[in-house]
């Protein structure tokens, strides 16, 4: 029985008139990528920038316009591929529609092969102040950010920008001749992660947590030491717990507690809400409150604390 087929989904996120339909149109023009197959072009915001289907390669593009959130359904996508042809999928998704609104309505066998941010670095920082949970939303999973009109921007700033949502995304920026050059700014993380222990400071443990969630396995085998707050669950009987903090990664209506099994060689008598410094050894592994594999701590000392003097920890 032959296999359904997959669609590949190049998926494009940004701010309107940030330059997402030239960068489309350009790669659309590319015979490499264009190169006769078919291919779906989904518009689901429409700028002052219009595509020009002329000097695409071919006759294999279709364009399917969506005005409204609510018309992007899986029904209406299962139903073009039932009918056409349909080699590769490309969206131009509307800037001010959350991303997860797309996500639910992909079909099962359509699949984000590449997701790219495309931001004029002239006014996506006046975006971030101003709607920042729409810029998060767009940043968290984008594996490239391509700020173009560039020229003379603040290049410390967007890398910033960036970096406190993303650690693995790359970034480049547009010059002037249309050519890319790649983000090279170094960055460090607030802590010696080669130490014997890695001592995380209280305003760094949104970092610490989301670069153990990115690089769990380079933090296997490592000791570290950091204060937390206890959560008790019966799951994990009397001789471990949970330890962490509440994070907020975007705004307060996304704030979440994120913490860590913690295994002890003896019953502890910690009780929820209090909190604890811990200094323990991480190890990668499986465990049933992650259902996979997760970092489980192994404490080596432990003792309680105040309350940090910002109890919700920013990547800010």
């Amino acid at each position: 029985m032959a296999s359904k087929p997959q669609y590949p989904v190049y998926l494009f996120t940004g701010f309107l008139e940030g330059g997402k339909t030239k960068m489309i149109q350009e790669i659309l023009e590319d015979k490499e990528f264009n190169d006769g197959c078919k291919i779906l072009l989904i518009v689901c915001e429409e700028g002052i920038e219009e595509y020009e289907p002329a000097t695409f390669w071919g006759k294999n593009v279709h364009q399917m316009v969506i005005e409204r959130p609510e018309d992007l359904t899986r029904a209406v996508l299962d139903d073009y591929t039932a009918h056409h042809k349909v080699d590769r999928v490309m969206i131009e998704y509307n800037g001010m529609w959350q991303l997860n609104a797309l996500y639910e309505a992909l079909p099962e066998d359509w699949y984000v092969f590449q997701q790219l941010l495309i931001a004029d670095a002239s006014t996506i920082e006046s975006y971030n102040a101003n709607m920042r949970s729409l810029v998060f939303d767009k940043l968290q999973n984008a594996e490239t950010v391509i700020f173009n009109r560039a020229e003379g921007a603040d290049r410390d700033a967007l890398h910033k920008l960036v970096r406190g949502v993303s650690r693995r995304a790359t970034i480049a920026y547009e010059t002037p001749e249309g050519e890319l050059e790649y983000d090279e700014i170094e960055d460090p993380l607030p802590f010696d992660v080669n130490a014997p222990v890695v001592t995380v400071a209280d305003e760094d443990y949104a970092l610490f947590y989301r670069d153990l969630a990115d690089s769990m396995p380079d933090w296997n085998g490592r000791t570290v030491k950091f204060k937390g707050m206890v959560a008790r669950d019966r799951q994990l009987g009397k001789k471990a717990l949970v330890v962490g903090r509440h994070v907020m990664t975007c705004c307060a209506d996304d704030i979440a507690f994120s913490g860590l099994v913690c295994n002890f060689d003896k019953e502890v008598t910690f009780k929820t809400g209090e909190w604890i410094v811990v200094t323990a050894k991480i190890r990668v592994e499986e465990h049933k409150l992650y259902g996979s594999k997760g970092p489980v701590l192994y404490a080596v000392d432990t003792a309680v604390t105040s309350e940090p003097k910002t109890p919700v920890a920013t990547f800010y």
